[in-house]
């Protein structure tokens, strides 16, 4: 399977978790801009184009939309700010041998988002179960139009943590009404 239709299929499920048709993703939103680095506890350093990281058996999907993109009643429904300076970070860890065929498990993950002029804000993740679905949401504050730099730290059970780190450039997006 192409990167690029993995990567279609990601943004389509994080569409529908939350409640969105795929159209209200703006274009761009689901890329990773200049630099994504992936670092194990082991020093291995993974270069990942697709949102998402795999380190042995465990897969870890990230993505983070502008909150404008969420409906009033999607936003409501999971206690989401939806504004011009939210973002929000998705993040969801599976289980299996390939990451097509990974099974979702709970994981104590660690989050901060950093804007370009350095500014650091420790995000405050919660966890969502949908049917098989497990994923953790958390907002960011963001300026209009920004890049900002997020640092995730996941651990399942006694594992050595795996370290990610992605760069993710947000554009004006249209409110979806």
């Amino acid at each position: 399977m192409s990167t690029r239709i993995f990567l279609a299929q990601r943004v389509a499920l994080v569409a529908t978790l939350l409640g969105l048709p795929v159209a209200a993703i703006p274009p761009g939103t689901a890329a990773v801009a200049a630099e994504t680095k992936t670092t194990a506890a082991a020093s291995v350093t993974y270069a990942s184009g697709m949102n998402s990281t795999r380190v042995g058996d465990i897969t870890v999907h990230y993505n983070a939309i502008p909150s404008t993109t969420l409906t009033p009643d999607i936003a409501r429904r999971n206690g989401l700010t939806r504004s011009s300076n939210r973002a929000l970070l998705n993040v969801s860890v599976q289980r299996g041998e390939r990451a097509a065929d990974g099974v979702a498990i709970p994981a104590r993950i660690e989050a901060a988002a950093t804007n370009p002029v350095g500014q650091r804000q420790t995000l405050n993740l919660r966890e969502v179960q949908d049917g098989s679905a497990l994923y953790y949401l958390g907002e960011a504050r963001i300026e209009e139009r920004d890049t900002i730099d997020f640092d995730l730290v996941v651990t399942v059970d006694d594992s050595p943590p795996i370290r990610v780190r992605y760069r993710q450039e947000f554009w004006p997006a249209a409110t979806t009404r």
